[in-house]
């Protein structure tokens, strides 16, 4: 089965600050069926984050914490929204 999606959450070290790594253990948990999730570097909206970048979609979502995670897992990557 492929990759359809890919969930990039950036843990340079403002998002980190910012609970970055605790977004990316909320996507990775959810179990999403052919998404892979990613941490990355810099995504270049420091200030802005945690930064979430939607590929191929080209969709970004900033100060994303466990609870938006959750739901653009929810609304975006299952349901297309």
């Amino acid at each position: 089965m492929s990759t359809s999606k890919s969930v990039v959450v950036c843990q340079n070290r403002t998002c980190r600050k910012q609970g970055a790594a605790e977004v990316l253990a909320a996507f990775q948990n959810y179990l999403l069926p052919n998404v892979a999730i990613n941490g990355s570097g810099c995504l270049g909206h420091c200030g802005s984050g945690p930064m979430v970048l939607i590929l191929p979609d080209e969709v970004w979502y900033s100060a994303v914490d466990i609870e938006a995670a959750i739901a653009i897992a929810q609304k975006h990557l299952l349901n297309g929204k």
